[in-house]
């Protein structure tokens, strides 16, 4: 597979995985504003708060993610040479663990306190600075297709 051929497949990937995340964090937030709406004790209660607070970051880190993906999809098109797959990889890793962490971590509570779900949290956020510093890095190569643009 050549190199513009990788760059499209992860691209469309990304538009893929990108807009079905926004969807799934969207409905999430749907979800969210019933709780609240219906008044449910085990959203509501102040003994939940550390629930709706985890619930809450799952759905805005989520749709943030989504976005994310959406916005890398482009910047491929833009830059063939940010077309990376371990970033790719990073980017997914990311999406998963970050509002996967916060809303496992919402689920069951010790008191006060999230469950150890919520440690996912940091591995995501490793995973998301790995894939922002490898496309940063991107912009100090050239693609091929950059190259044949600049020559016609």
């Amino acid at each position: 597979m050549s190199p513009s051929e990788d760059a499209k497949r992860i691209a469309r990937r990304h538009f893929r995985v990108g807009f079905v995340a926004l969807a799934i964090f969207v409905m999430l937030g749907l979800v969210l504003e019933s709780l609240h709406a219906f008044k449910s004790p085990m959203y509501l209660d102040v003994e939940s708060e550390p629930r709706r607070l985890m619930w809450r970051l799952a759905h805005a880190h989520g749709t943030l993610l989504a976005m994310l993906h959406v916005i890398y999809a482009l910047t491929i098109r833009a830059h063939a040479a940010a077309a990376k797959p371990f970033a790719s990889a990073c980017f997914t890793i990311a999406l998963v663990l970050i509002p996967g962490g916060f809303f496992a971590g919402g689920i069951a509570l010790h008191g006060a306190d999230p469950n150890a779900a919520v440690a996912l949290v940091p591995a995501g956020f490793v995973a998301l600075i790995v894939a922002l510093v490898s496309v940063a890095r991107s912009f100090g190569e050239t693609s091929r297709d950059d190259e044949t643009k600049e020559d016609s």
